[in-house]
């Protein structure tokens, strides 16, 4: 895709007035199509993000300062892109609300419409306050050597035929921004169910992501469909969670199991 006819990449104005229009949807169908993603979709899961940088003026021009939870669908056309966002949330810094009510509806109606779908928004969700650590196996303390820094699927390897349902995480996740080339750092959690995967393999094929330009949400597609592909678990769930850059971070989940509710437990760097 190119962004040639959007403000993505480009010097911004700060913008300090309610302005909607700052919001950039990215159609998810290119990525989609590029690493196989059919219809109906492979998975279920969400795009849950963190705002922590959220301001706005009451009725009587006092500062009024908020964080926010915001849940994405997956099975629609468009993604949110980072920077506008974070630009669209500048742009109430000097506007008035009557309360945070309606901060809240003029967020989801604005986001709602950019996507073309539903998202859920909360204010001052306290659960992303919470700090919970990855309660798995690490693959990080491995001494493997690392020649490959771009997505290899070839270097996933089933270890053994041994059926097993295992949860392992490692926090080595980078890629970089596919507007603005600037880094995205991450944790990673897999959990599935299948043939004994080879965690020096995987802990490669996931270091190779260092020197990828994608978005957080196809980051984690790739990383869910190249697993299937190449190890073809019996279930498999793929949750990635983003440090925060521009006051957002960004937590893809995707899984061959229906969510039934929203994980957003924060970790240390977040």
């Amino acid at each position: 895709m190119q962004f040639n006819d959007t403000p993505l990449g480009k010097k911004s104005l700060y913008i300090d007035q309610y302005a909607p229009h700052l919001l950039c949807p990215i159609p998810r169908k290119h990525k989609r199509d590029e690493i196989g993603v059919s219809t109906p979709l492979p998975f279920f899961g969400f795009d849950c993000w963190n705002a922590y940088e959220i301001s706005w003026l009451n009725k009587k021009g006092k500062p009024v300062i908020a964080t926010a939870t915001l849940v994405f669908p997956i099975d629609n056309h468009f993604l949110i892109e980072s920077k506008s966002l974070k630009l669209y949330f500048n742009s109430f810094n000097q506007t008035s609300f009557e309360n945070e009510q309606a901060v809240l509806d003029c967020i989801q109606k604005d986001l709602s419409k950019a996507t073309q779908s539903h998202v859920d928004v909360k204010l001052n969700d306290h659960a992303i306050r919470q700090m919970t650590p990855l309660n798995s196996d690490c693959l990080d303390e491995q001494d493997i050597t690392i020649d490959c820094y771009t997505p290899n699927p070839h270097l996933l390897k089933i270890k053994n035929t041994v059926i097993v349902t295992e949860t392992v995480h490692s926090h080595l996740l980078k890629s970089n921004c596919l507007v603005t080339g600037q880094p995205d750092w991450g944790s990673i959690e897999i959990t599935y169910t299948g043939q004994t995967m080879d965690r020096a393999q995987l802990l490669r094929y996931l270091i190779g992501f260092r020197q990828h330009h994608e978005f957080h949400e196809q980051c984690v597609e790739r990383i869910f469909m190249d697993i299937q592909a190449y190890c073809k678990p019996i279930e498999l769930t793929v949750y990635a969670r983003y440090t925060r850059r521009g006051g957002l971070d960004i937590n893809p989940y995707r899984s061959t199991s229906p969510i039934f509710h929203v994980k957003n437990n924060r970790l240390y760097r977040q």
